[in-house]
């Protein structure tokens, strides 16, 4: 260690030292508040809870949940991260308004991929009118021409597919959503001539959204830099397309569409910045979503071969009525396809952490009875991975078992509203959840009448290294193309 990197060093161990006494001496000369705060994880100071969460959140929740019940505060660095588990307590994170828990502060990491004047960059009010843009582009009449488009990109995608093979099916679902995304929300200018660039360009823009992102959403890293130039250049390429549909007075009937159309309450037409930064968080609330729930479906009804046969057995009944049409009101007859969509998506939310910043005080109730103060400046969390298998609310909830949504189960619906938070719930749930829920059954439906498949690779496990948790590894299936009939 040459002399400069030893007075770095040094100096570290000097800050690190005034911290940990700065904190203790703060901790024995405050007053006492006489609040009922919750109880505190124990770790060294410091950065203890930090590594405590890096190492993995969900052990960790398990462990903390499992000692001090289903509020419990968590200490990082300055911050202070409190944790609302299951039904009882999580009403307040999922219904108080914006001005009590708000999601700008704890999401400011998304800006520089979201870019600009949208979503977390801009006042709630402000927000609450583009989220008024998503559900007109998501509304019914939207929905239907949405699932024609699906089922064409499907039927054309595994077109190509041969009579007999081996695929990785997590990386075929990936690439038909991509394409589905792309044909429904960015525009057919997209699909057609500029997929492969705007994939590539989406990809840096994926990986820019790194773990220390969260932390340093700005740090001078290869990633961020890449990232960055993307977001340049896919601005330049929506630009063009945004000024050559206004020009021409052409109107397509996709998101991008919509988002062009759509007009402020004071009047004002949307920005071509921001056009692109609400296409941008589209496609990344809706992509990963369904491209993970969909892999995940397919590999737990093919290692559980009841539920396969019995979306089947679904498909058989439904083209006994229709035949072999497929149309947004035929995909919502799949009860069974649905379930089995559901419960995957109960086991693996992709969003394991949801998060809220505290700005007033406020009390919340355990099941138990117990009553914490939750003060102002607290970060608030709760953990779909986790909260979705509490054993209270479902019987034996690490398995796959579709049929605990069916009609005298509901065992969603057992302890209350938010007992399934895959989408969130209450203020802030998923706007996308019915596109997602339809993109998977107008795949899925396509793959059960078309082919057999048999589960050839080890069952996959969760990529807990992702920002969205995904499949790890390859999801390697072997198929043979067949046609269903009502008969067979």
């Amino acid at each position: 260690m040459d002399l400069a990197e030893h007075k770095l060093f040094a100096a570290g161990l000097l800050f690190a030292a005034t911290l940990v006494l700065a904190r203790l001496v703060a901790s024995v000369l405050a007053p006492r508040s006489g609040k009922r705060l919750p109880p505190t994880v124990s770790a060294p100071p410091v950065v203890g809870g930090l590594l405590r969460f890096m190492r993995g959140p969900i052990p960790m929740i398990r462990e903390e949940y499992a000692k001090l019940g289903g509020v419990f505060t968590l200490n990082i660095l300055n911050r202070k991260i409190t944790f609302f588990i299951g039904p009882e307590v999580s009403g307040h994170f999922f219904k108080a308004p914006e001005a009590q828990l708000s999601q700008q502060e704890v999401y400011q990491f998304n800006v520089p991929t979201f870019g600009p004047g949208v979503v977390f960059d801009v006042d709630y009010s402000v927000r609450q009118e583009q989220f008024r843009f998503f559900t007109e582009a998501l509304r019914v009449t939207k929905l239907r021409s949405y699932v024609d488009q699906m089922v064409v990109e499907a039927e054309d995608y595994f077109s190509k597919w041969g009579d007999s093979g081996t695929v990785d099916l997590k990386y075929e679902l990936e690439h038909l959503i991509i394409l589905t995304a792309s044909r429904c929300l960015l525009g057919r200018e997209v699909r057609d001539k500029l997929f492969d660039d705007v994939s590539a360009l989406f990809h840096d823009l994926d990986n820019g959204m790194r773990p220390i992102s969260v932390i340093f959403p700005y740090l001078p890293i290869p990633a961020h830099r890449r990232r960055d130039r993307a977001r340049a250049r896919i601005a330049e390429i929506f630009s063009t397309i945004i000024r050559s549909r206004k020009s021409s007075g052409k109107s397509d009937d996709d998101m991008l569409q919509c988002f062009i159309d759509s007009k402020y309450k004071d009047g004002r037409s949307t920005t071509e910045g921001e056009i692109t930064g609400l296409l941008i968080a589209a496609l990344f609330a809706g992509q990963h979503t369904s491209s993970i729930t969909s892999t995940w479906t397919g590999a737990y009804m093919l290692r559980h071969k009841q539920y396969f046969a019995a979306a089947i057995e679904e498909q058989k009944e439904i083209m006994a009525r229709h035949g072999n049409r497929l149309d947004h009101d035929i995909l919502s007859e799949m009860d069974v396809l649905y379930r089995c969509i559901k419960e995957a998506l109960r086991l693996h939310p992709p969003l394991i952490m949801l998060l809220r910043y505290s700005h007033d005080d406020f009390t919340v109730t355990t099941k138990e009875g117990k009553e914490y103060d939750i003060p102002k400046g607290h970060i608030v969390a709760t953990s779909p991975a986790f909260a979705n298998r509490l054993p209270h609310i479902y019987k034996d909830p690490d398995t796959y078992d579709p049929d605990r949504f069916a009609a005298g189960r509901e065992e969603d619906k057992a302890a209350g509203a938010f007992s399934y938070i895959s989408f969130g719930g209450g203020r802030h749930g998923c706007l996308g959840e019915p596109f997602a829920y339809l993109q998977i059954k107008a795949i899925w439906s396509h793959l059960l009448r078309n082919f057999e498949f048999e589960l050839i690779s080890p069952f996959p496990e969760n990529n807990w290294n992702a920002m969205v948790v995904g499949v790890k590894g390859e999801v390697m299936v072997r198929y043979k193309r067949r046609k269903l009939s009502v008969d067979n």
